[in-house]
Protein backbone atom coordinates (compact mmCIF):
# COMPACT_ATOMS: atom_id res chain seq x y z
CA UNK A 1 0.00 0.00 0.00
CA UNK A 2 2.26 2.29 0.89
CA UNK A 3 4.89 1.43 -2.32
CA UNK A 4 1.51 1.80 -4.35
CA UNK A 5 1.06 5.15 -2.79
CA UNK A 6 4.67 6.73 -3.33
CA UNK A 7 4.18 4.99 -7.31
CA UNK A 8 1.42 7.37 -7.19
CA UNK A 9 3.16 10.41 -5.95
CA UNK A 10 6.31 9.45 -8.48
CA UNK A 11 4.00 9.29 -11.41
CA UNK A 12 2.64 13.04 -10.41
CA UNK A 13 6.02 14.48 -9.26
CA UNK A 14 7.65 13.05 -12.62
CA UNK A 15 5.33 14.73 -14.96
CA UNK A 16 5.28 18.09 -13.08
CA UNK A 17 9.10 17.72 -13.01
CA UNK A 18 9.38 17.14 -16.97
CA UNK A 19 6.71 20.15 -17.60
CA UNK A 20 8.87 22.59 -15.64
CA UNK A 21 12.29 21.13 -16.40
CA UNK A 22 11.58 20.68 -20.65
CA UNK A 23 8.58 23.90 -20.77
CA UNK A 24 11.37 25.74 -19.25
CA UNK A 25 13.55 24.29 -22.58
CA UNK A 26 11.60 25.23 -24.72
CA UNK A 27 10.48 28.48 -23.30
CA UNK A 28 14.00 29.63 -23.85
CA UNK A 29 14.21 28.60 -27.43
CA UNK A 30 10.99 30.80 -27.75
CA UNK A 31 12.66 34.00 -25.93
CA UNK A 32 16.37 33.51 -27.51
CA UNK A 33 16.11 31.36 -30.98
CA UNK A 34 19.31 32.62 -31.92
CA UNK A 35 23.15 33.42 -29.71
CA UNK A 36 23.42 36.54 -28.92
CA UNK A 37 26.77 36.79 -27.33
CA UNK A 38 26.79 38.69 -24.02
CA UNK A 39 28.49 41.99 -24.51
CA UNK A 40 32.18 42.28 -22.94
CA UNK A 41 31.90 45.52 -21.58
CA UNK A 42 28.19 44.32 -19.26
CA UNK A 43 29.54 44.01 -15.98
CA UNK A 44 26.49 41.32 -15.87
CA UNK A 45 25.89 42.34 -12.14
CA UNK A 46 22.42 41.56 -11.47
CA UNK A 47 20.96 43.60 -8.60
CA UNK A 48 18.08 42.85 -5.61
CA UNK A 49 15.19 41.32 -6.95
CA UNK A 50 16.71 40.41 -10.62
CA UNK A 51 19.32 38.31 -8.95
CA UNK A 52 16.80 36.59 -6.51
CA UNK A 53 14.22 36.13 -9.11
CA UNK A 54 16.45 34.37 -11.78
CA UNK A 55 18.29 32.21 -8.78
CA UNK A 56 14.62 31.03 -8.04
CA UNK A 57 13.26 30.62 -11.29
CA UNK A 58 17.14 28.68 -12.52
CA UNK A 59 17.16 26.76 -8.97
CA UNK A 60 13.88 25.52 -9.72
CA UNK A 61 14.55 24.35 -13.17
CA UNK A 62 17.61 22.72 -12.13
CA UNK A 63 15.88 20.71 -9.22
CA UNK A 64 13.11 19.69 -11.63
CA UNK A 65 15.53 17.94 -13.47
CA UNK A 66 16.67 16.14 -10.36
CA UNK A 67 12.98 15.52 -9.12
CA UNK A 68 12.01 14.37 -13.00
CA UNK A 69 14.94 11.58 -12.96
CA UNK A 70 14.75 10.80 -9.54
CA UNK A 71 11.13 9.82 -9.81
CA UNK A 72 11.52 7.93 -12.93
CA UNK A 73 14.02 5.28 -11.49
CA UNK A 74 11.92 5.34 -9.00
CA UNK A 75 8.88 4.12 -10.96
CA UNK A 76 11.05 1.53 -13.19
CA UNK A 77 12.27 0.30 -10.01
CA UNK A 78 8.88 -0.31 -8.26
CA UNK A 79 7.82 -1.90 -11.49
CA UNK A 80 10.79 -4.37 -11.68
CA UNK A 81 12.28 -2.45 -14.93
CA UNK A 82 15.04 -0.35 -13.64
CA UNK A 83 17.74 -2.83 -14.74
CA UNK A 84 16.35 -4.00 -17.93
CA UNK A 85 16.09 -0.41 -18.66
CA UNK A 86 19.61 0.49 -17.85
CA UNK A 87 20.91 -2.27 -19.78
CA UNK A 88 18.71 -1.66 -22.30
CA UNK A 89 17.66 -5.26 -22.87
CA UNK A 90 14.12 -6.92 -22.25
CA UNK A 91 11.34 -4.94 -22.12
CA UNK A 92 12.41 -1.95 -20.63
CA UNK A 93 15.15 -1.61 -23.50
CA UNK A 94 12.87 1.02 -25.47
CA UNK A 95 11.91 3.01 -22.31
CA UNK A 96 15.97 2.63 -21.48
CA UNK A 97 17.01 4.77 -24.20
CA UNK A 98 14.83 7.36 -22.87
CA UNK A 99 16.33 6.84 -19.64
CA UNK A 100 19.83 7.54 -20.75
CA UNK A 101 18.90 10.55 -23.03
CA UNK A 102 16.93 12.02 -20.13
CA UNK A 103 20.51 10.95 -17.89
CA UNK A 104 22.70 12.96 -20.15
CA UNK A 105 20.25 15.62 -20.25
CA UNK A 106 20.30 16.44 -16.49
CA UNK A 107 24.55 15.57 -16.63
CA UNK A 108 24.62 18.45 -19.44
CA UNK A 109 22.36 21.00 -17.12
CA UNK A 110 24.33 20.06 -14.05
CA UNK A 111 27.69 19.72 -15.30
CA UNK A 112 28.05 22.09 -18.44
CA UNK A 113 25.46 24.48 -18.45
CA UNK A 114 24.74 25.32 -14.93
CA UNK A 115 28.50 26.14 -14.22
CA UNK A 116 29.17 28.41 -17.02
CA UNK A 117 25.65 29.99 -16.94
CA UNK A 118 26.43 31.29 -13.18
CA UNK A 119 29.04 33.06 -14.94
CA UNK A 120 27.11 34.47 -17.61
CA UNK A 121 24.35 35.74 -14.99
CA UNK A 122 27.00 37.26 -12.91
CA UNK A 123 26.26 34.91 -9.83
CA UNK A 124 30.33 34.18 -9.88
CA UNK A 125 33.00 36.89 -10.91
CA UNK A 126 34.34 36.53 -13.97
CA UNK A 127 36.39 38.60 -16.45
CA UNK A 128 34.26 39.96 -19.22
CA UNK A 129 36.18 37.45 -21.79
CA UNK A 130 35.16 34.48 -19.82
CA UNK A 131 31.36 35.99 -19.48
CA UNK A 132 31.03 36.21 -23.67
CA UNK A 133 32.88 32.66 -23.86
CA UNK A 134 30.53 31.06 -21.50
CA UNK A 135 27.64 32.63 -23.03
CA UNK A 136 28.12 30.19 -25.80
CA UNK A 137 28.35 27.18 -24.13
CA UNK A 138 25.18 28.11 -22.11
CA UNK A 139 23.75 28.37 -25.67
CA UNK A 140 24.72 25.31 -27.07
CA UNK A 141 24.13 23.54 -23.98
CA UNK A 142 20.46 24.56 -23.72
CA UNK A 143 20.06 23.78 -27.38
CA UNK A 144 21.58 20.47 -26.71
CA UNK A 145 19.02 19.71 -24.09
CA UNK A 146 15.96 20.89 -25.88
CA UNK A 147 17.28 18.69 -29.27
CA UNK A 148 17.49 15.63 -26.49
CA UNK A 149 14.23 15.97 -25.13
CA UNK A 150 12.60 15.05 -28.22
CA UNK A 151 14.24 11.37 -28.43
CA UNK A 152 13.70 11.40 -24.71
CA UNK A 153 10.09 12.13 -24.34
CA UNK A 154 9.31 9.61 -27.61
CA UNK A 155 10.76 6.77 -25.83
CA UNK A 156 9.36 7.07 -22.37
CA UNK A 157 6.14 7.69 -24.09
CA UNK A 158 6.89 4.54 -26.35
CA UNK A 159 7.81 2.16 -23.67
CA UNK A 160 4.43 2.00 -22.43
CA UNK A 161 2.25 3.57 -25.44
CA UNK A 162 3.49 2.19 -28.55
CA UNK A 163 6.25 -0.27 -27.64
CA UNK A 164 4.57 -2.72 -30.30
CA UNK A 165 6.57 -0.67 -33.01
CA UNK A 166 9.42 -2.02 -32.05
CA UNK A 167 9.13 -5.71 -31.70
Amino acid sequence: MLLATLDLLARWLHIIGVLIWMGHNYANVVQNPVYRPVRADDSGALQGITLAAMKREHGTFRYASLVALGSGLFMLWYRGLLPDALTLSGPGRIIGIGVWSGTLMVLNLWLVLWPHQKKVLGFVPARPEERVRCSRITFLASRTNTILSLPTLFFMLAGSHGGFLFL
